[in-house]
């Protein structure tokens, strides 16, 4: 009897994601299996073929392991903490077929996700009153293009939102949070190029107060030419917002950009130091083979990732979910699981 309950208790985490995702697909789900297909090509398929090559689960399956995902950019603490729960996990479990093994890894790595920091993942969106979002992140990482996904999506959910230009100092950068305005429906608080951007965000939360909007979403400069005055910047600008609105801003989401892996993880430990930030954004995940970055920032840096950008349309900027990533990472090896 005890041995017939250990059975149904080591049931493969690969089946439990398939009973909760291939039975009834959303759009969401299916979002991470399409934006992952780069990452799931590259890091599935070299996993399979090293399962393929390994009758069992050795030191020298581990070492292999060890390397695929250090090169998917999962980090290396992340990697060696990962493959030492493996190996305890392997042993527990006595598992001496590697096919089992990808499952595990699944397994794994949403708990290594999820077990990792004590921040949720979800938003802090205010029930009364108004709810201010900071974004910060360098030039080119796609933070004008995420603030206007995500103003439109709140906009889906029936919030008032406005928009404050507050890169004053990149050419074009005001204008191009214009379009967005224009293209999602949202009136963007803004002052002449070159502007103070502490007084662009006084303006932006009087406006917002005046209209009793719900969100209000602040656009900052992203030079990290001299961490100095960037830190000055970003620490002024927080101080006008939160002197206005005790304990805002409620949220503050640094834009890393996927593609350049360990480069975004230099740049969130440089944004860390300049101000708190409560939650990642990585957009082009879908552009990268690299996908793993995802749990070397959750592992090194401790900051959730909040939204994953999968592809270019409007509502591609899907909110993170551990599981819906794993799934995207391993979705063929899942979709095969037998009954």
């Amino acid at each position: 009897m005890d041995h017939r309950k250990k059975e149904v208790n080591k049931m493969s985490f690969f089946k439990k994601l398939k009973d909760k995702f291939t039975t009834q697909s959303d759009s969401m789900t299916e979002k991470f299996k399409e934006g992952l297909t780069k990452t799931r090509d590259s890091f599935t398929g070299r996993i399979n073929d090293l399962v393929a090559r390994y009758r069992q689960v050795d030191e020298e399956f581990f070492e292999e392991l060890e390397e695929i995902l250090i090169q998917a950019d999962v980090g290396f603490d992340a990697v060696m903490k990962l493959t030492e729960e493996l190996r305890m996990e392997v042993k527990r479990r006595n598992i001496s077929d590697t096919k089992e093994v990808q499952s595990v890894i699944s397994e794994k790595l949403v708990e290594i996700y999820n077990n990792n920091s004590d921040r949720s993942s979800e938003l802090n969106i205010q029930a009364e009153g108004l709810t201010v979002i900071l974004f910060v992140g360098v030039n080119g990482v796609g933070k004008t293009t995420t603030i206007g996904k995500l103003a439109h999506k709140f906009k889906e959910e029936g919030k008032s939102v406005l928009l404050a230009a507050g890169d004053t100092f990149r050419a074009g950068a005001i204008e191009q949070l214009e379009v967005w305005g224009e293209r999602v429906g949202v009136d963007v608080i803004k002052q002449a190029a070159g502007s103070d951007p502490a007084a662009v965000m006084f303006d932006a939360v009087q406006s917002a107060k005046a209209r009793n909007a719900d969100i209000l979403i602040c656009d900052t400069a992203g030079r990290l030419q001299n961490k100095v005055n960037l830190m000055k910047e970003l620490e002024k600008v927080k101080r006008v917002i939160e002197r206005e609105i005790p304990g805002a801003p409620h949220e503050v989401l640094l834009v890393l950009d996927a593609t350049t892996g360990q480069n975004a993880m230099i740049q969130a430990k440089t944004f860390k130091e300049a101000t708190d930030v409560s939650g990642i954004v990585l957009t082009k995940l879908d552009g990268t083979a690299k996908g793993g970055i995802v749990l070397a920032i959750r592992n090194e840096l401790s900051i959730p990732v909040k939204f994953v950008g999968l592809g270019e349309k409007m509502d591609d900027l899907q909110d993170f979910d551990a599981e819906k990533y794993v799934y995207g990472l391993f979705a063929d090896a899942i979709e095969k699981e037998e009954e």
